[in-house]
């Protein structure tokens, strides 16, 4: 299988996950580690069910690959995500050494992998990835248009919530 079908083939996992978020009203991100040809993580954004800033995909992902594979050293692996990650989770990239980063849609407001900064190739750092934009981007707006379009026409829906 080529590389451009295995990140489709991985990204498509990721859609799953933001799906499942969205399904919970979640902002639908979702995102998928994969070590060794294999999915070794996955999660999707809980911050609203949780009442946790810390639980983007990325992060949650990132958590349930380190259990599975019994070390935070998370070397070789590939994160697939569907949107770019903001400034936390680029961060938790670098220190858990990931090698590569998939990501689908840019995020021109927080985007932490080139868009706003570009914390996970910043030449300071002790690790850096590589970084493949555009994987599933389409269908990763489109989750994210749709999404935030239905809060809108929600009555008193600004696209924000608010903490009751």
């Amino acid at each position: 299988m080529s590389s451009t079908a295995l990140h489709q083939r991985y990204m498509a996992e990721a859609l799953v996950e933001a799906r499942f978020a969205a399904g919970k009203g979640e902002v639908p991100v979702g995102a998928v580690v994969v070590a060794g040809g294999a999915i070794v993580g996955r999660g999707h954004n809980l911050r609203e069910t949780t009442n946790d800033p810390t639980a983007h995909a990325e992060m949650l992902a990132l958590r349930a690959a380190a259990r599975h594979l019994g070390t935070w050293r998370l070397e070789g692996a590939v994160m697939y995500v569907t949107l770019e990650p903001c400034a936390m989770c680029a961060g938790a990239l670098v220190l858990a050494r990931v090698a590569t980063l998939v990501y689908g849609a840019d995020d021109p407001k927080a985007g932490a992998c080139g868009s706003v900064l570009n914390v996970v190739q910043h030449p300071r750092l002790n690790h850096r990835l590589e970084v493949i934009r555009g994987v599933g981007a389409e269908e990763a707006a489109e989750l994210l248009r749709s999404f935030f379009a239905e809060l809108r026409r929600r009555p008193g829906g600004n696209g924000v919530r608010r903490v009751p």
